[in-house]
């Protein structure tokens, strides 16, 4: 906590789908509830889940 804020890229973010249950960066930050999804950007998990195969290289 201080003086640094972190914005997660909405075209590297998974949702963690294919890694863990629940965001990771839910479980881990501090705050509780700070992290939210964008209204303006909401992916199906089937979309998600390939973002993952492709970042991570698999596709």
């Amino acid at each position: 906590m201080g003086d640094s804020i972190f914005e997660i890229d909405p075209n590297l973010c998974t949702e963690c789908k294919g890694h863990y249950e629940k965001p990771t960066c839910q479980s881990v930050c501090p705050i509780t509830k700070c992290i939210i999804t964008d209204p303006n950007h909401i992916e199906t998990e089937e979309q998600l889940l390939e973002k993952f195969v492709i970042i991570q290289g698999l596709a």
